[in-house]
């Protein structure tokens, strides 16, 4: 009988392949609380690089993020802001607010590490022995850049006595727990009427542009142990059943849409040659752009399972640990990040951050990119299908239920690709930081646009009920099951 709970997907649509040709920062007039958002975050900017390398030092996994939550919660209500923990379900996340009355903007962090990818922050790779994990997406920078845009944010409406709400909201697990999607199940973002985020990467963009939904599970096949040269009739090798529910996918990806991703790792396949294997597991994400097509896909991955069950004498069941939709781009809101990012610029490095990206370029597996080009902001990209990213996001489910926009700052050395050591290293020292600082302003400076023009919001919120469509009415892809709160153990 099958066990099917539901995934969830990664990454963010700010690291697609083909890039666009990189501009200057424009130059324009910068009105006189803007100024005073960048001065404050200029003359902060060392706090808030010491809470990023913290919470890179503690790398912990999808809700297992503890210590990291912890310390965001405790800035938080340091900088007077009322914080809800243990949100929907999962103690590591949290929601905090500020101010009251409309617009209500809520703002999303991050701070969950990856597995493997324990690295010192160093242009050459030099693991961290006994770490588990490594934060090669650049999340330790992603959940402090939020809290800080947020708290200028607050003392904004607390010096003006505009009225508004500032939330942000603590996200865990997003590297394939789903951590927003239970966020959103659970109703957390009803009474915003915008969204804003970041993600780190290797380039300064604000686009208009989408991603994959994706689903993941993990497929576990029981069979019968046996010694495999004495008796080996009477075993049936759950290790078979993986290979060949492998095999029949890996057969099956000339007959589906050449667009689709499918990808897995073997995480468990026995214990010993001599013995034949009782038990084995396979972590299985599929993505694709249209959630329909995704759906149709994880069936015929569920059928070879079956089928590999069967053939092989073994049995199989699935859990599926997450799920997500693709964003849902809004042009209004991008065209306003975009501007932002253009006054905010890009990253420029000293003679010491040059010689770190000259020796860590050197390591990459891929075309070379001027390390020059963090400083620059590349031309905006409308919405449109040749603008998706492969990369996958929960914050896909949440672009679903409120207008949101984000945006990408250069915390990686040109080139660089997410999930590698050569990201771990940036993020944990003064380039991803740089980076994350260009992340804190732009999304404080858009807040601000928003707050003083709620035209704005009323336009863009036109342009998401267009969009999603008078009838839409949200089911997250992972169901009813509680949070996979030990996906990662």
């Amino acid at each position: 009988m099958k066990t099917q709970f539901l995934t969830t997907a990664l990454l963010l649509p700010f690291l697609a392949v083909a890039q666009p040709k990189p501009k200057k920062a424009a130059s324009s007039a910068v009105d006189a609380d803007k100024k005073t958002v960048i001065a404050d975050l200029d003359k902060r900017f060392p706090e808030y690089a010491g809470i990023s390398k913290q919470i890179w030092d503690f790398a912990e996994l999808g809700y297992q993020e503890e210590k990291s939550a912890q310390l965001l919660e405790e800035q938080l209500k340091k900088e007077g802001f009322e914080v809800q923990t243990g949100v929907a379900g999962i103690p590591t996340a949290f929601v905090a607010t500020y101010g009251s009355g409309k617009p209500v903007i809520g703002i999303l962090g991050e701070y969950d590490a990856l597995p493997g990818l324990a690295t010192e922050a160093k242009p050459d790779f030099t693991p961290i022995q006994g770490q588990k994990g490594g934060h090669g997406c650049g999340h330790n920078l992603f959940g402090t850049a939020s809290v800080a845009a947020a708290t200028e944010i607050k003392d904004w409406l607390k010096r003006s006595g505009h009225s508004g709400t500032i939330k942000i909201y603590g996200c865990p697990a997003e590297e394939g727990g789903s951590g927003k999607v239970y966020m959103v199940r659970e109703g957390l973002f009803k009474d915003a009427d915008v969204v804003l985020h970041w993600h780190p990467g290797a380039q300064n963009a604000a686009d208009a542009s989408t991603s994959l939904a994706n689903k993941n599970a993990k497929f576990r096949f029981k069979g019968i142990a046996a010694h495999a040269a004495a008796s080996p009739e009477r075993g049936r090798s759950a290790l078979d059943g993986v290979e060949a529910m492998d095999y029949m996918v890996n057969m099956m990806r000339e007959h589906i849409p050449s667009d689709t991703r499918i990808h897995y790792v073997i995480t468990r396949g026995g214990e010993a040659p001599n013995v034949v294997p009782a038990f084995a597991e396979v972590y299985y994400y599929a993505r694709h752009k249209d959630r329909d097509i995704l759906q149709s896909v994880w069936k015929r991955i569920e059928n070879a399972a079956e089928g590999a069950a069967k053939g092989t004498g073994t049995q199989v069941e699935w859990e599926v640990l997450g799920g997500v939709y693709n964003l849902l781009p809004n042009v209004t809101l991008a065209e306003v990040m975009h501007q932002n990012l253009q006054t905010v610029g890009g990253v420029n490095y000293t003679p010491e951050e040059t010689a770190f990206a000259n020796k860590i370029s050197q390591t990459f597996n891929g075309p070379k990119v001027p390390i020059e080009s963090a400083a620059n902001v590349n031309d905006f990209r409308t919405a449109s299908e040749t603008t998706t990213s492969s990369a996958s996001t929960d914050v896909g489910d949440v672009s679903w239920v409120v207008p949101t926009v984000g945006l990408s700052t250069a915390t990686w050395v040109p080139g660089s690709s997410a999930h590698s050591w050569q990201s771990t290293a940036a993020s944990g020292m003064s380039i991803g930081q740089k980076g994350m600082l260009v992340a804190a302003k732009t999304i404080a400076l858009t807040a601000l646009d928003l707050y003083k023009t709620p035209a704005l919001i009323e336009k863009a919120r036109a342009e998401w009920v267009q969009k999603r469509g008078a009838d839409f009415k949200y089911e997250a892809l992972l169901g009813n099951r509680k949070p996979a709160l030990d996906y990662r153990k």
